[in-house]
């Protein structure tokens, strides 16, 4: 069973990743987009994950 950390870490980096792709967007730094995406995805890896798990 997935527990609640598994959970606010998917969460704190779809959120640290949409951040800074926006900043990205808004800076029109494609590095920082990057950075951003893959914390998205990073995060989307995790909730699958965790949802296995359950």
């Amino acid at each position: 069973m997935a527990d609640l950390s598994d959970k606010i870490k998917s969460a704190v980096n779809k959120v640290k990743g949409e951040t800074k792709d926006q900043a990205g967007n808004a800076t029109n730094d494609p590095g920082l987009q990057a950075e951003g995406k893959l914390d998205k995805l990073k995060g989307e890896a995790q909730d699958k994950i965790s949802r296995l798990k359950d």
